[in-house]
């Protein structure tokens, strides 16, 4: 299979999911966008005059999916390097690291990723000299899973002048949250080399191509990455075939971000931090903790930055995850509506990110606003549950209530679906299996609808409402696919369904089923650019 920009391919004999012939079995890529879809009957008229016939020998054909939150380096870093994410033991990770740092005697600095104490029958994290001598006293950077805090080694701190006067840094005790974190973070980053940085960015782009990822929603900024790091991902995504990065520039100098090229002042611009850490900033106390987090930008603060955004004609955003965050971004977001009118508002699509604690009111307030979602429903498949992470902090009661995904839609407020990679992993298809199969089932969606969150819902989430479905004049980004059986699948009684008879017209996806394989991936295509083909097809 091969495809690129100028040449005009047919693709026939398999299933193309196209809202505009939910039978389609061919389709035909000219330019980079799609010019035909339809039957096989109707194939025929095409195949003399294209350059190349694909035989899909029945393979299921998709829009390519959008990751709506991405750290790409991290996510090249976790996948080249240090990935803690599967020890189950603090003995296991503590292997981990002392291999890991024997392998690389010539690295100035180790990175990692991925612990979580909370899963270890330890329960607790790594400490400082247990680090030290771990790793022979050489300088380590380990983020826990949520990337909100870390634990470090006594060589990094001392890159950091002042770091024992950050907030967040508690003497002798691990890990780092806050100023601290960041401050730890950005040392670490920069010891990393530009060609380290730049194998870490290609790792990730190509594993996303290999899922079938066509675009990725980068989240830097000031506290999580670097301007190098930031503009040389979106260099080397202009100049290199790959999934296209759309930059999120987290920063209240909004004409900071407007220089790095970023689409928004958004992203990761912390209202709050994260459960798992116990900083995502609550309205009433943690379960298992004295406190409720904490707030790092209040209503005023928001309101400033949202009207700032909107009059430079660039998105504004939001990191918001508890619900006294997300309750201040609302407030903020209609103080600015108040200022600017609610028109203009709505036209700019400001986003939230994450959003996993919503009332009532803040899911009516998204709807008025127009914000999108940009959510991650494998918080849930990892941390949700009676028994998981977000119980233990929350309580069960109010664990239940997160990540509402279903009110979300039924109040008509726009969805994108991503990984927040390193996080949980990039992984479109388990996203949808995750969203339609939630832990907590009314909050579960159909599999049609968290397909769109995940493909159209990307595109929109960045003002675009031509791209995201295979219909004639969108770009040609798609995926294909092995696949079983495809079913028209709404997982729950109380999910608004559709027929799931096939004469309703409604195209079928496969099925996600819990327990069942997912879909391979076989090819990749970018504007009608291949950026990935399956080894061996």
């Amino acid at each position: 299979m091969s495809a690129n920009e100028h040449r005009t391919v047919l693709l026939r004999g398999g299933e193309v999911h196209s809202p505009a012939d939910p039978f389609a079995t061919a389709m035909v890529v000219e330019r980079g966008h799609v010019a035909w879809v339809g039957s096989e009957g109707a194939a025929d008229a095409f195949a003399s005059g294209v350059d190349e016939v694909v035989d899909l020998e029945g393979a299921l054909v998709t829009p390519a999916f959008v990751d709506a939150h991405v750290h790409t380096t991290a996510t090249g870093l976790a996948l080249t390097g240090l990935d803690l994410s599967a020890a189950a033991s603090l003995a296991e990770a503590a292997d981990r690291i002392r291999a890991y740092a024997a392998a690389r005697p010539a690295d100035r600095i180790l990175i990692g990723h991925g612990w979580d104490a909370a899963r270890w029958p330890e329960r607790r994290p790594l400490t400082r000299a247990e680090l030290d001598e771990l790793t022979g006293a050489r300088p380590l950077y380990l983020t826990r899973i949520d990337v909100h805090s870390c634990v470090v080694t006594t060589a990094l701190l001392d890159l950091v002048p002042g770091i024992r006067e950050l907030d967040g840094f508690h003497d002798g005790q691990q890990p780092l949250t806050g100023d601290a974190h960041h401050a730890v973070r950005a040392a670490a980053y920069a010891a990393l080399s530009p060609q380290q940085r730049t194998e870490a960015q290609r790792a990730a782009r190509g594993h996303a191509a290999s899922l079938g990822i066509g675009t990725l929603h980068e989240c830097g900024g000031p506290e999580i990455s670097s301007e190098d790091d930031f503009t040389g991902l979106l260099d080397l995504a202009r100049s290199e075939p790959g999934p296209r990065v759309v930059g999120y520039w987290a920063d209240l100098d909004i004409e900071r971000a407007r220089a790095l090229g970023a689409l928004g002042a958004a992203g990761d611009l912390f209202a709050d931090g994260s459960l798992g850490s116990h900083t995502a900033c609550l309205h009433e106390r943690y379960a298992d903790h004295s406190g409720t987090g904490s707030a790092h930008l209040d209503a005023v603060a928001v309101a400033a930055h949202v009207v700032g955004c909107t009059e430079a004609g660039l998105q504004a955003g939001f990191h918001a995850i508890g619900d006294a965050a997300v309750d201040a971004v609302v407030e903020g977001m209609r103080a600015a509506a108040e200022k600017l009118g609610l028109a203009r508002i709505r036209a700019a699509r400001h986003r939230v990110e994450h959003a996993e604690m919503l009332s009532p009111e803040a899911i009516a307030g998204f709807a008025e606003l127009g914000l999108t979602a940009s959510v991650q429903p494998a918080f849930d498949a990892y941390w949700g549950g009676d028994e998981g992470m977000y119980a233990d902090r929350l309580g069960v009661e109010r664990a239940r209530a997160l990540n509402p995904y279903a009110a979300l839609l039924r109040a008509g407020v726009p969805l994108a679906f991503g990984s927040d990679s390193p996080v949980t992993p990039l992984d479109p298809w388990g996203t949808l299996r995750a969203a339609a199969f939630h832990r907590t089932p009314e909050h579960r969606v159909s599999v049609r609808a968290a397909f769109t969150a995940h493909t159209r819902g990307g595109w929109r989430a960045v003002g675009r409402d031509d791209a995201g479905t295979l219909v004639p004049g969108a770009p040609a980004d798609y995926a294909v696919w092995r696949t079983g059986e495809l079913l028209v699948q709404a997982p729950d009684d109380r999910v608004a369904r559709w027929s799931t008879d096939p004469r309703s017209g409604t195209p079928g996806l496969p099925d996600l089923t819990p327990g069942g394989d997912l879909p391979v991936c076989l090819e990749t295509v970018v504007s009608g650019q291949t950026v990935f083909v399956r080894p061996n097809e």
